[in-house]
């Protein structure tokens, strides 16, 4: 089987384009009116909305940026790691970057911070961890303030048998059966899968389902929750989960829950620092 992921001794170095400076950045933005981060040729993307503004402060030979994780249509993100080359010659400082791109972004995106980046430093390729959270409103009734960010779910979940189901998905596994037309080998390992308290709400609670590792499959942090769900309503056994996982195949799994409930939360960068 292939090793996955590399050992940090054995991965490559990466460095800016001769006469470009790398900046390292942390973003947030509403995923609701995006196709996603990555440029589309025929939808709006964070990644070409990013770039159109960087052009706008004086940055127009920089280079498209990149993220840590290429999100879905509609996910969102509180703090996505990020970096930008930029010309030598661009004289915006990494301490006004933040301000002077949100001046020309959309109000659904802002740039958090800015600084130079370390050296070999590259926001996708050298990220040892990410992180998302979903989110599902476990109440009657609907609500409108979080009618975009979490999943409204009328019933009542079992969190406890919940928790048992995601014990059996973390580690390192084939998760074949919660990918969505992957092409890649699909061995990853999961870090943390788990289903914690978040805000009360009248008549109910937001719960959140928070899981973490080096990288995940197409659609997979979805399909994980969908199976999750169907256990937490009782339409699917807990012990049925260890099951699913290896017999590798999509249909025995839960469907994918829509994307607005999920955010990407944060990245972690051995040996560069924590993302924020």
């Amino acid at each position: 089987m292939e090793r996955y992921p590399a050992p940090m001794s054995e991965r490559p170095v990466f460095s800016p384009p001769p006469g470009f400076a790398r900046l390292r950045l942390t973003l947030a933005w509403d995923g609701s009116g995006f196709a996603g981060w990555q440029a589309q040729s025929n939808a709006p993307s964070v990644q070409e909305t990013l770039h159109a503004a960087c052009a706008r402060v004086g940055g127009e030979g920089a280079a498209r940026p990149v993220a840590a994780g290429r999100t879905d249509a509609g996910v969102h993100a509180e703090a996505m790691p990020a970096h930008l080359d930029v010309p030598l010659s661009f004289r915006i400082p990494p301490g006004r970057l933040p301000r002077a791109l949100n001046a020309h972004l959309p109000p659904t995106v802002a740039v958090l911070s800015a600084s130079p980046a370390p050296t070999g430093f590259h926001a996708r390729f050298s990220c040892t961890e990410r992180r998302y959270t979903y989110r599902l409103l476990a109440s009657p009734q609907r609500h409108p303030l979080w009618g975009g960010r979490a999943l409204h779910v009328p019933g009542p979940l079992d969190v406890e048998a919940m928790n048992r189901a995601a014990s059996h998905l973390i580690g390192t596994h084939d998760f074949a059966a919660f990918a969505t037309r992957e092409d890649r080998q699909t061995v990853r390992e999961v870090r943390a899968l788990s289903v914690r308290p978040g805000p009360p709400v009248v008549g109910g609670r937001v719960w959140e389902v928070e899981v973490s590792g080096e990288s995940f499959l197409r659609q997979m942090v979805r399909g994980l929750v969908g199976t999750l769900l169907l256990v937490g309503q009782g339409k699917l056994g807990e012990e049925v989960v260890a099951g699913i996982l290896a017999g590798r195949r999509r249909a025995d799994a839960g469907a994918n829950v829509p994307a607005h409930g999920l955010t990407f939360t944060g990245a972690s960068y051995a040996g560069f620092g924590e993302g924020e």
